[in-house]
């Protein structure tokens, strides 16, 4: 006792200006080195838009599917399947770490077909995500630990922003392969080819299986045999991003064929689907990852090592937006009504690019805007630059991403005139 208060006393009698020091080395904020990150391409979009006053304001930046009036659209075939969920006495119990099985299986049907080989013999792991970017963020996470070649994600050039934060985030390198021709306004399958020739074996490469992001531009389905090929001679693993099955051209079967393409030509792929824009769930994030294996003993030891990623990282998936998602696909009679439901809505999308481009005309515009038509998806890379789209925000409050990416799911009847004019304007 006689030694601790000896010690007060030496510490009561240090320089006052020697306590102000301590006192301000230990008011210091742990995050005070910490530097502004970059915003989000879209959603700052959609924060400046929400901050505009201006009453003709039109977003045209996030990936939403709108009516003709400009307000969200619940699928009928969603809202029948909330309804019967909501007569039944349902638990809130947890998951799995896999997620919700009769939602997989259906997910698993969906992307691979109901006749797929991998599907009869039992070969697929298809577990529930967080939406699109959570399938993708854990089959690529799973791919930084154990994926045996080179740690390098070749993306799409131009490509949807979060597939490079996603890579670093999981601990891989992303580099670009030659996809887009901005000259001419199409696809560049000559680069695009040549490139892939030349990246290093057992590399992992990541196509958009449908609807191409930003561009809206797609292989043929002989180019995705050309593609299954090479990446076959340069013993790639492919990964695909399917976010749009159904939606794009209204076909569910169709805009799977590049998927089950590859499948069929032997590629072990891993495919990260998304439910957000073919039924709407954008809020529930309901995805799923699938990986092909070779055997039921190859199966079994890449499930356990998932499960251990996944239960690190979010431990199990949410319940809801699975049971919906399930119901609508496992349903006979709501199945057939989502497949005329993503019908129409593709019809839709395609006629509206047809109505902007004949806006354009109508306001005076000489360019050629051709390309927006020739384009699928929800997306359409207009071709304006980065100066056109700030004067694009600034002057008209149409407001969409700066390498000129609109969402012509968000456009409709009340507003395409005014985004016309406003397109004409800052192009002319």
């Amino acid at each position: 006792m006689p030694v601790l208060s000896k010690s007060l006393k030496r510490i009561s009698k240090l320089p006052q200006q020697w306590g102000i020091s301590l006192v301000a080395l230990r008011k210091q904020s742990w995050w005070s080195q910490i530097k502004a990150g970059a915003p989000d391409p879209i959603f700052s979009v959609t924060e400046a838009y929400r901050a505009d006053a201006n009453p003709q304001k039109v977003l045209l930046g996030v990936g939403a599917y709108r009516t003709d009036e400009g307000m969200p659209f619940i699928l009928p075939c969603v809202q029948r399947a909330k309804d019967m969920l909501g007569e039944q006495k349902l638990d809130h119990e947890y998951l799995p770490q896999g997620g919700y099985s009769e939602f997989n299986r259906a997910a698993a049907r969906l992307a691979l077909g109901e006749e797929s080989d991998v599907l009869k013999n039992g070969l697929n792991l298809t577990v529930q995500a967080l939406g699109g970017t959570g399938a993708i963020r854990l089959g690529m996470t799973f791919l930084s630990r154990f994926h045996t070649g080179c740690k390098v994600v070749y993306i799409p050039n131009p490509t949807w922003n979060n597939h490079k934060n996603i890579s670093l985030n999981s601990g891989m390198e992303w580099k670009f392969y030659k996809y887009y021709d901005p000259e001419q306004k199409g696809m560049n399958f000559c680069g695009m080819c040549e490139d892939i020739e030349n990246i290093p074996e057992k590399s992992i490469i990541l196509f958009h299986a449908i609807a191409h992001n930003p561009t809206g531009f797609d292989p043929s389905p002989d180019q995705w045999k050309r593609l299954s090929n090479l990446c076959m001679e340069r013993n790639l693993f492919v990964f695909f991003d399917m976010a749009y099955q159904g939606f794009a051209t209204g076909d569910a079967e169709k805009d799977a064929s590049s998927v089950r393409q590859f499948i069929e030509d032997g590629h072990q792929v891993a495919v990260a689907q998304s439910f957000s824009k073919n039924m709407g769930l954008y809020g529930e994030r309901i995805g799923a990852l699938t990986l092909v294996t070779t055997s039921k003993e190859e199966l079994e030891r890449v499930n356990s090592q998932m499960k251990i990623v996944i239960r690190a990282m979010y431990s199990n998936p949410p319940l809801y937006g699975a049971r919906i998602v399930s119901q609508v696909l496992n349903e006979q009679a709501l199945r057939c009504q989502w497949l005329k439901d993503i019908q129409g809505m593709a019809n839709r999308i395609q006629s509206v690019r047809q109505l902007l481009v004949a806006e354009l005309k109508k306001v005076g515009s000489e360019k050629n805007w051709e390309h927006i038509c020739k384009q699928i998806g929800m997306f359409s890379f207009t071709g304006l630059n980065k100066e056109q789209v700030e004067k694009l925000t600034k002057e008209h409050s149409v407001y969409l991403t700066a390498d000129g990416r609109i969402s012509v799911a968000s456009l409709g009847g009340k507003n395409i005139p005014y985004v016309a004019r406003a397109i004409h304007e800052v192009s002319k």
